[in-house]
């Protein structure tokens, strides 16, 4: 992961983390958006959601098994 940007954050005692204000530029995040967490062999990948009700991509559960995601973690 050389020449990759990192951010850093603590998570608290409850779980919970500020987003660094480079993420949060990053992925144009305001007030009120969701976070989708994809978790993949080499880590975890985190986007801006789509807001509820409007993933396209939701129909295809058929694609959202284990192998399906190391299939296709590099598209």
């Amino acid at each position: 992961m050389s020449g990759t940007a990192k951010a850093y954050s603590k998570v608290s005692v409850k779980s919970q983390t500020v987003i660094p204000a480079e993420v949060r530029e990053r992925l144009d995040l305001r007030p009120g958006d969701r976070l989708r967490y994809l978790l993949t062999p080499r880590g975890v990948l985190i986007e801006k959601a789509p807001p509820e009700g409007e993933d396209p991509l939701v129909a295809f559960t058929e694609w959202a098994g284990p192998i399906d995601d190391e299939d296709y973690a590099d598209l």
